[in-house]
């Protein structure tokens, strides 16, 4: 099956596209977009892929499911288009990078400058119906992310895995701690963010690994 995607993940990942619960996907998410609205649009399905390509893949955030309110989601997990106002969870994130970093409050929730210096913003499933959390869950995209997951932990060592809330913890269970970084804390959502996201510091920590290990840092 022809899948648009970054060519060094196309090849990465050319196992998962050809095996029988890929294609059903495929079939259930061309008629889900042919039957109603949904996100991200069609193009940016796999743009977290095309913005960091497997060769400069520093850092990996997971994410669970795409926002689901109309003009959110652009393919980034956390992320949203130029103009959005920032969701919660996007608001506590950049309020713990200011803390830890001091860098200052970005005007746009665009997180593309974050997956070009190698940050992967995976969101375990990659579509969802408008206005209906989960709705595409349960349908073959988390099987296709655990493989990604699984091919950076085979693949490449020396990677920050930050890992917030249990989800995204048992997500990337398969990496191994002893040849990378592996961050966790509870989500950065309203919920949970008083019990453990604020003050987590991982984006200087991050930072400090990347430079021990000689690779360029995150400019958060």
């Amino acid at each position: 099956m022809d899948v648009r995607i970054a060519q060094d993940w196309k090849e990465i990942l050319s196992e998962e596209f050809s095996k029988p619960y890929f294609t059903e996907l495929v079939e259930f998410v061309r008629a889900e977009y042919a039957a109603g609205e949904v996100f991200p649009k069609g193009r940016d399905i796999f743009r977290a892929f095309d913005k960091c390509p497997f060769e400069k893949l520093k850092v990996v955030i997971i994410g669970q499911d795409p926002y689901h309110g109309v003009g959110q989601a652009n393919g980034l997990c956390f992320s949203v288009g130029e103009g959005v106002p920032f969701p919660p969870s996007l608001q506590n994130i950049f309020k713990e990078v200011n803390a830890d970093t001091g860098a200052p409050i970005p005007t746009s929730g665009n997180l593309d400058r974050w997956a070009e210096q190698g940050v992967l913003l995976l969101n375990a499933v990659l579509t969802v119906r408008a206005h209906q959390a989960a709705s595409h869950a349960g349908r073959g995209w988390e099987q296709f992310t655990d493989a990604v997951v699984r091919a950076i932990a085979t693949r490449k060592q020396g990677v920050v895995y930050m890992l917030w809330g249990s989800y995204a913890q048992r997500k990337g269970a398969i990496a191994d701690p002893n040849n990378n970084l592996i961050l966790k804390s509870v989500h950065p959502s309203p919920l949970s963010s008083y019990r453990g996201f604020f003050g987590c510091r991982h984006f200087s920590k991050a930072n400090d690994y990347l430079a021990r290990v000689g690779r360029e840092q995150i400019v958060w």
